[in-house]
């Protein structure tokens, strides 16, 4: 979300006749979009912003900003913490620093068309809800994007429409929890039918979605996501513990027998899905018993990927009220290695799988002759390439497999983009 939000300004400034450049200190306008979903992105944060001092001293009319999540309903504490930030935006705020530039440039930002549509990219990213009603107890999010509020299909389909004529290939519709999309909408909308307004704009070739809750993926997601050619068989569907105990504790909502019904629904409805998920380690009470039942859904499911973060306490959530942080660290960080090595064979299991198969990739990026892409089960794929591939569908035979990416060869370029386009 925060990547979308980045873009979306990015291209705004740009409408507004900036251009990027490499470091902070040739720059006239410097933003910081930040993340405090783990108290170590935090510190990050606040590292960066006392690093960047000087620069407002060497040039007092050096604009700087702070956005994302760091920034709440209340400033005066950060702008007693950073006087010399001049701007302080929520997440999807833009228009405070939008209506700097233009004052300080003289331009009339209305006149800017398209000025908070992502940049052109191959595969670009669409917010479609933003903030999160749920209030899991270890969770910061509702309290600084607030709460669920749905972008109508008519405006996701004009914006998809757009980032098409301008070069996208690729669409991942983004939500704090994308699976509620529509639920506070008039009618009878859900997920899976803005898959299928976005699945009718033509020339786009696929369209990712990102984060889901176990609650809200209903059948008729599921069910949808069969259906449709351009809706990817990648789910990310985070458990974050394998213990009732802890999951309870976390307010997630769900046991983890519902949740490997869940996973067993995907399944039998999309046979060649690839599953990712994330997990807490160490959360507040976690005992060794605890823990092992995460390992066990982690090698019951054998999910392609695990997204694992160590728990750390952050302060206005309910779990910095009702918990105590009772875990070492020593403890946390020996569980995550634990967790880290075993996600790790089982990763390299699954992709072995792929040997000698022949995926289609879309691909993103070229260097050096040497060109990335994504299948459409959210493999990285590397193989030789040429920088007009950028934007083709292309087909590779996997030759080389490892934990975290594939290696091919094309073999056609031509066939799978005209069946695509046709």
């Amino acid at each position: 979300m925060n990547q979308a939000d980045s873009e979306r300004l990015e291209s705004a400034m740009n409408q507004l006749g900036l251009t990027n450049v490499e470091k902070p200190d040739s720059a006239d306008v410097v933003v910081l979009n930040s993340c405090v979903v783990r108290q170590s992105a935090e510190d990050r944060v606040i590292g960066n912003l006392t690093r960047l001092a000087p620069l407002k001293r060497s040039k007092p009319d050096r604009v700087f900003a702070l956005m994302g999540c760091m920034v709440g309903p209340k400033t005066d504490e950060l702008h007693k913490a950073f006087p010399y930030v001049d701007v302080f935006m929520r997440p999807q705020e833009f228009d405070p620093l939008i209506d700097l530039i233009s004052e300080r440039k003289n331009i009339d930002k209305e006149g800017c068309i398209g000025i908070l549509e992502a940049k052109p990219a191959i595969a670009t990213h669409v917010p479609i809800i933003h903030g999160c009603d749920k209030f899991c107890t270890f969770c910061i999010i509702p309290y600084r994007r607030g709460r669920e509020k749905s972008r109508s299909p008519g405006e996701l389909v004009r914006e998809a429409e757009m980032l098409v004529k301008r070069g996208v290939k690729e669409i991942t519709l983004l939500g704090q929890n994308v699976d509620s999309y529509g639920h506070d909408l008039e009618g009878d909308i859900d997920l899976g039918d803005l898959f299928r307004d976005i699945d009718s704009v033509e020339r786009l070739k696929r369209i990712r979605f990102l984060t889901s809750h176990p609650n809200d993926m209903s059948k008729h997601i599921i069910d949808s996501i069969a259906e449709l050619d351009k809706v990817c068989e990648h789910i990310n569907l985070p458990i974050q513990a394998g213990s009732d105990s802890v999951l309870y504790n976390m307010r997630r909502g769900y046991t983890r027998d519902q949740y490997l019904d869940k996973i067993d629904q995907i399944r039998q409805t999309i046979p060649n899905v690839s599953l990712s998920t994330d997990v807490i380690v160490g959360f507040c009470g976690e005992s060794d018993k605890d823990f092992d039942e995460t390992l066990d859904i982690i090698k019951s499911v054998r999910f392609d990927k695990v997204h694992a973060a160590v728990y750390s306490n952050r302060p206005g959530t309910i779990a910095s009220r009702k918990f105590d942080n009772d875990i070492p660290d020593d403890v946390k960080k020996s569980r995550f290695v634990e967790l880290e090595n075993l996600q790790k064979k089982i990763s390299t299991e699954i992709n072995e799988g792929y040997l000698n198969r022949v995926e289609q990739v879309l691909v993103e990026e070229v260097k050096n002759n040497r060109a990335k892409g994504r299948s459409r089960n959210d493999k990285i794929v590397h193989f030789e390439g040429v920088e007009s591939m950028v934007g083709e569908i292309v087909e590779v035979k996997i030759e080389k497999t490892g934990p975290w990416s594939l290696q091919g060869n094309i073999v056609s370029r031509v066939k799978v983009l005209s069946q695509v386009e046709s």
